[in-house]
């Protein structure tokens, strides 16, 4: 028998939080779209999920703590007989990184249940199950990836996903999500004979044709005329929601980075990050104005830019 305190790192006396950050850390670093090579690493996932869930639940913690069940939520029937095949435990929880209401209007309340939050499903069974009993099964659940733009993801705006039995949804993005964490639509799966099953979102961040993410930072490569960068001035960037000015100091090399605040991506914490802008001085490829001015000109012919490289 698996300890669920072991299985994630933490005391027996952990509070909430530390139990929460301990599977966050976890779930992240196991999740199957980041292992798809490693069966291990969805084994173990599986195992750290349903950790989680007995012990963010208040009455199946003390319940455990007891020794009246056991880490797949099954009673601990006397002289050695299991709880049969009703028991254990579905990954679920309360609200992820998702928060959606019907196209058209209507609320959709509660109905994203994502992996770090404190909501079950309906009442306990006898053999301690979230709900499912052993008559009546419910449907399979639905995995669905939802590719977003780049801009989008970055600027947290609301998507539209149709599920596979045809209903439309509106989803408003949050950190969680477009960081990789998938999100659980309870109900939203297959229908079965004990009710629907659920349904996983994972975001997809498309490429973008000129903006990368670092981190939490957005990058781009600007260019800039020759006279631009020599004396300096405001020219127009672009960001993943609005082109912006930025000042170029005079004097300014190829490479020089300059620093938008908060263009980047959202954080968990409500912060965003920055946009990182790196200049690159664009000459033309035939100017004769240019290359006769350069043949003239001595002020700089002593210097070398590449000392530092030691060449």
């Amino acid at each position: 028998m698996a300890d669920p305190y072991q299985t994630l790192g933490v005391a027996r006396g952990a509070d909430d939080a530390a139990i929460k950050k301990a599977y966050r850390k976890l779930a992240k670093e196991l999740h199957p779209d980041r292992n798809k090579d490693n069966p291990t690493a969805a084994a173990r996932f599986s195992e750290v999920t349903g950790a989680y869930d007995l012990l963010s639940d208040t009455t199946k913690r003390a319940q455990f703590d007891r020794g009246e069940i056991d880490d797949q939520g099954n009673p601990k029937a006397p002289f050695g007989y299991g709880a049969g095949p009703g028991g254990g435990f579905r990954p679920g929880g309360g609200r992820g990184g998702f928060e959606f209401q019907e196209a058209g209007g209507g609320d959709f309340g509660d109905i994203f249940e994502g992996l770090f939050g404190g909501g079950r499903r309906g009442g306990a069974n006898p053999f301690g199950g979230g709900g499912r009993s052993r008559g009546n099964p419910k449907g399979a659940d639905m995995a669905y990836r939802l590719a977003v733009d780049f801009d989008d993801a970055a600027a947290l705006k609301p998507q539209r996903i149709t599920l596979s039995g045809g209903k439309t949804v509106d989803l408003k993005l949050t950190a969680d999500a477009v960081a990789g964490t998938p999100m659980r639509l309870a109900g939203q799966g297959e229908a079965g004979p004990g009710g629907a099953g659920d349904a996983t979102v994972t975001v997809e961040v498309k490429p973008h044709r000129f903006f990368t993410r670092d981190g939490d930072d957005v990058r781009v490569d600007l260019p800039i005329r020759l006279d631009e960068a020599v004396k300096g001035g405001r020219v127009k960037v672009p960001t993943v929601e609005n082109a912006v000015m930025l000042t170029v100091p005079a004097h300014s090399s190829s490479g020089k980075v300059l620093r938008l605040k908060g263009r980047g991506f959202h954080r968990r914490d409500g912060t965003r990050g920055d946009q990182l802008v790196t200049l690159m001085v664009d000459l033309p490829a035939d100017d004769a104005a240019l290359a006769a001015f350069v043949e003239g000109w001595t002020g700089d012919q002593d210097r070398n830019p590449r000392a530092a490289l030691g060449v």
